[in-house]
């Protein structure tokens, strides 16, 4: 099973970055982890939200195969505990589909990529820049291993 972050917009905070590193390189001895940046548009002033949405969902869709299963990370989402979304990735992990959880641009997913997706994670109902979502999500992830393997990373 192939794991796969998929994201609007590089990283270009240092800090950012670093602790991006930090966790995926924990998380190479639990699953392949492949990060996968869609460069944000360009010239976009004259463009809509929903126009964003539209071409940013495209592209998203593009990277995107029929057989992965989807997961957003979305606001909209259902909020999980650790040990919830560990138990969440056990159940996605069974079917041994590669998993592909998509970080949105500033103004969320077009009607398309919410219609492709199987499922809507929502990490906190506070709003986190997307920079930061990514050092999150990954160490999420990273804690959800450790809890299925009951490793003693996650303390309850």
């Amino acid at each position: 099973m192939k794991t796969t972050l998929l994201t609007v917009g590089k990283t270009d905070k240092a800090w950012v970055r670093e602790g991006m590193d930090i966790y995926s390189s924990r998380l190479k001895h639990y699953t392949r982890l492949e990060i996968c940046e869609i460069p944000e548009l360009k010239n976009v002033s004259a463009l809509s939200r929903e126009e964003i949405k539209s071409r940013e969902g495209a592209l998203i869709l593009k990277n995107i195969r029929n057989e992965d299963r989807v997961v957003l990370l979305d606001e909209k989402g259902e909020e999980l505990s650790s040990v919830e979304f560990a138990r969440r990735l056990e159940k996605y992990s069974a079917g041994r589909l590669d998993l592909v959880f998509v970080v949105g641009g500033a103004y969320g997913f077009s009607k398309e990529v919410y219609e492709r997706a199987d499922a809507l994670i929502s990490l906190s109902k506070m709003t986190f820049s997307h920079q930061m979502v990514r050092a999150i999500f990954l160490e999420q992830l990273y804690r959800a291993f450790t809890i299925i393997k009951g490793e003693p990373y996650h303390h309850e």
